[in-house]
């Protein structure tokens, strides 16, 4: 087992993508004199641009080439001053599990077992184990054993994430998130033959509840409950059902207890995000999935007094003591470029079973919201580089315009000073679990 006392730092690894949570993580521990190392196959991701980013460096995309994502990882982990790596995709919470021993030899990682893992990675098998601790869970079976023709349905990727060997039709050394999900009305089942080529493995045929959308974080130590933060997701990226852009931080002693209960009967260990929806016809809160990461709407979750960052951090260098779970109870917060992207849902979108809000009557919702709410997941006068690169890289995507980066950010491709090589515990498959 590491030991973090034994080198020089300490430093955290945060890998980046195109959400907040990066960043929420780099402000929460650089602000807090750790050192931060920012990792990314892309150039143009927001952490880069945080002054609370110390270090950046390009890597592998475990999209492209998981072996040497790995392999990567494994290297930055070496270095004596490195005492863990958050993760913040469902790829690196992957690599951290699968393969947690290599890591454990020179870092500590609060990760759930890979078994775990890939239970909960599976809406199927989480269906079953749901059913088992007694937790709502929607009516869900494979797409291939047909869907009911009498109730609105959702078809999404069974599985969180596509590997190598557990899902045969899965191609090459890739680790590849499918996001494609459709809603189905009653009266239309065609076409769904040629979503399941698309998705490129047997999708899931969900019921379709109608609801208010609730999230609980929560942070495991073994099973032991070390904290947890539950809110209100207001509006998503998309007015159809998405991530959370304007979310209110709540208290709800059910929610509470549905999710403690299933977590507890998973024996979980690490990070876990919970996306519930409260059935509109029952009241009770339906599970959905969980992602056993870091989540899309850390940096509202921070606001509102529940720092899960730090929380790890304490975690993974033996401190739990030391983690105080409050947080503070109606508080908002806002991505506002989801909230432009929620508004652009709503011309640009579409759903059979979800009614269409107004554009002038979300537009008055957001602006009010934002006034009686003005805490933002990037906006900070303090750091406004994430801020600023957030709404560039949105610019960057319209036709005609240049692959232009904002000055600041300077990441460089990591170059390992003593990579591993390949072991057979390293290129092992997961076809045990297929």
């Amino acid at each position: 087992m590491f030991d973090p006392d034994a080198n020089g730092g300490p430093s955290v690894v945060v890998p980046a993508y195109g959400g907040p949570s990066t960043t929420a993580c780099l402000r929460s521990l650089g602000s807090r004199g750790i050192n931060t190392i920012t990792v990314s196959e892309q150039k143009s991701v927001a952490g880069f641009y945080s002054k609370y980013c110390d270090e950046a460096y390009l890597v592998p995309d475990p999209d492209e080439d998981l072996d040497e994502y790995l392999a990567t990882m494994l290297d930055i982990a070496s270095r004596p001053d490195v005492r863990t790596i958050i993760p913040t995709r469902e790829a690196d919470i992957y690599v951290l599990s699968r393969y947690r021993d290599a890591f454990e030899s020179h870092i500590s990682l609060p990760v759930p077992r890979i078994e775990s893992l890939l239970l909960v990675h599976d809406r199927l098998r989480l269906g079953e184990e749901a059913a088992e601790a007694g937790v709502p869970y929607p009516r869900t079976r494979k797409l291939s054993d047909g869907v009911e023709k009498s109730e609105g349905q959702v078809v999404k990727s069974r599985y969180n994430l596509l590997v190598p060997g557990v899902q045969s039709s899965v191609e090459g050394n890739r680790a590849t998130e499918v996001k494609e999900k459709r809603h189905v009305a009653p009266e239309d089942t065609s076409d769904l033959g040629a979503l399941r080529e698309r998705m490129h493995h047997d999708p899931i045929v969900q019921e379709y509840v109608a609801g208010e959308e609730y999230m609980v974080g929560a942070l495991y130590d073994h099973g032991e409950q070390l904290a947890t933060v539950q809110h209100h997701q207001v509006r998503g990226m998309d007015y159809t059902g998405s991530g959370g852009v304007y979310r209110v931080s709540t208290s709800d002693s059910e929610l509470e207890e549905v999710s403690t209960r299933l977590l507890d009967h998973l024996d979980w260990h690490g990070l876990a995000c919970l996306e519930y929806v409260r059935d509109e016809r029952t009241g009770e809160f339906k599970l959905i999935e969980i992602n056993p990461r870091m989540w899309q709407s850390l940096a509202a979750n921070v606001r509102m007094g529940a720092d899960f960052p730090y929380y790890y951090w304490l975690q993974a260098t033996g401190r739990t003591d030391q983690i105080d779970p409050s947080y503070e109870v109606g508080v908002g917060c806002h991505w506002l470029k989801g909230e432009f992207l929620h508004l652009l849902s709503l011309v640009q979108n579409d759903s059979s079973l979800v009614e269409r809000p107004g554009v002038i009557s979300t537009t008055r919702d957001i602006v009010t919201s934002i006034v009686e709410q003005p805490n933002f997941d990037y906006l900070s006068l303090d750091d406004p580089g994430p801020f600023l690169q957030d709404w560039w890289a949105l610019l960057m995507e319209l036709p005609g315009v240049s692959d232009i980066h904002l000055p600041g950010a300077s990441p460089t491709p990591w170059h390992g000073r003593t990579r591993p090589e390949p072991t057979e515990e390293r290129v092992i498959r997961d076809q045990e679990h297929s």
